[in-house]
């Protein structure tokens, strides 16, 4: 009994292994032949597992994957399979679904939103919370058909990367066309290391106005390919995330930033600029993180009190009590936090009082319909309000007309950034703008 168990039981979660379900879905596979029902695949795969092992350690890691291996199985029905197959993956596998493709297909999803619906409560690592999320990659499999039994894993991992690309803690289908944007996002990664290594990125800057007056500008991060031309941040940020990229990316930004942060305080018309930089979850988990900026702020010669880190609520996933600590460290040598996407992600309120934050910023996707949706506009007073009561400064980003800073004014924001005033601009444009101003 305990070698079978080794053989077709992973150890720590007590779960059926890649093994065990290999060997079930050959056998379901046979079985949808005959009666022509459909059955499907689940890959789910833990989204920012590592982070939570880098940053907290392999014993808080296994708590997790044993507290996803006990809610699982309450999302499936008697004679399906929750397996573990390795690492941070799970796969779930049905059987006996509809005979019909998109009734399969509808049953599958449902059971996938299940699965994404037990991961909004949080999980219990000791002391701590923790919340997580996952991608889901599915895909049918039986009718008709008669298929070889790894096909049907394949395909629910390509479904799967198409999930994290699509933005993570979401579900999507395996589709005939996904082979060929496997392809083409393995080149893109490709090339992206190929930039990192060449230096084929270039900062460009966007306009922080407050009434008519510009005190400061937003570092972005834009990548002039070769051969493609400019490729969008949208395009490639995720994908550095993905592959790890952004760590060397990141470091460039901020090396770049701190460096011309310098050499505009020797320009009395510049010297009053601000220098906002964004900063990943993934680099600011770094344990050298403080050590690496506060380098970097010394051999630039950059004044830390006209740095500003932007982070956003993604950053407060996992270990608050470390994030506290290096922003409480990095504060005292003057560099200030603005929390980017405000109202987007992860925070709340008990989290919120406790960093040491200078400013909120309203996220574009509210700003764009605030004129016209009566709850875009509440979530922007509320975050306005909540401020203030904080202590924090505000600001909009993604204000486009001047009927919504009007709007904004109205409610007591005085901050922007938006094509109103300036899209982002190279370095010698935003200089002549600024002075314009």
């Amino acid at each position: 009994m305990e070698i079978n168990d080794l053989a077709f039981y992973d150890r720590l979660t007590r779960l059926p292994n890649r093994r065990l379900i290999l060997v079930r879905l050959e056998q379901a596979i046979a079985a949808n032949f005959k009666n022509k029902k459909y059955g499907a695949l689940l890959l789910v795969d833990l989204d920012q597992f590592k982070t939570l092992n880098d940053t907290r350690g392999h014993e808080l890691g296994d708590l997790l994957l044993q507290q996803v291996a006990k809610r699982l199985p309450s999302c499936v029905r008697e004679g399906d399979t929750v397996a573990r197959i390795g690492g941070d993956e799970f796969m779930v596998m049905l059987v006996d679904l509809s005979e019909n493709a998109v009734e399969a297909t509808t049953q599958a999803e449902l059971v996938g939103k299940k699965i994404l619906a037990t991961f909004e409560q949080s999980f219990q690592l000791n002391e701590s919370e923790h919340r997580a999320a996952a991608s889901i990659g599915v895909t049918l499999f039986g009718g008709a058909q008669i298929e070889v039994k790894c096909e049907p894993f394949k395909r629910a991992e390509r479904a799967m990367y198409q999930a994290k690309e699509a933005g993570r803690n979401t579900l999507r289908f395996y589709d005939a066309q996904m082979q060929a944007v496997v392809t083409v996002h393995a080149a893109l990664e490709a090339d992206l290391r190929m930039a990192v290594q060449q230096g084929q990125f270039h900062l460009y800057y966007q306009a922080h106005v407050h009434g008519e007056q510009i005190t400061g500008v937003e570092a972005l991060v834009r990548w002039l390919h070769p051969q493609r031309g400019m490729v969008s941040p949208a395009e490639f940020i995720p994908l550095a995330e993905e592959s790890g990229l952004i760590l060397p990316l990141g470091n460039w930004v901020l090396e770049t930033a701190c460096t011309q942060l310098a050499l505009w305080s020797e320009d009395l018309e510049l010297a009053h600029l601000t220098v906002a930089v964004n900063v990943s979850a993934r680099q600011f988990y770094q344990p050298d993180f403080v050590e690496q900026l506060l380098a970097v702020i010394e051999r630039t010669g950059a004044n830390p009190k006209r740095l500003k880190l932007e982070l956003t609520e993604s950053i407060l996933v996992s270990d608050v009590e470390g994030i506290i600590a290096k922003m409480t460290a990095l504060k005292l040598r003057g560099v200030s936090f603005s929390l980017d996407d405000f109202g987007t992600g992860y925070s709340s309120l008990s989290y919120l009082k406790r960093l040491p934050l200078d400013q909120l910023k309203i996220d574009k996707g509210f700003v764009r319909d605030i004129l016209v949706d009566a709850n875009d506009a509440a979530i922007a007073k509320m975050v306005i309000a909540l401020a203030e009561s904080l202590g924090l400064t505000v600001i909009a980003e993604g204000v486009e007309t001047e009927g919504q800073r009007d709007f904004l004014a109205s409610l007591g924001c005085h901050a922007y950034q938006g094509y109103l005033f300036s899209r982002p601009l190279p370095v010698e444009e935003i200089e002549i703008y600024a002075k314009r101003k």
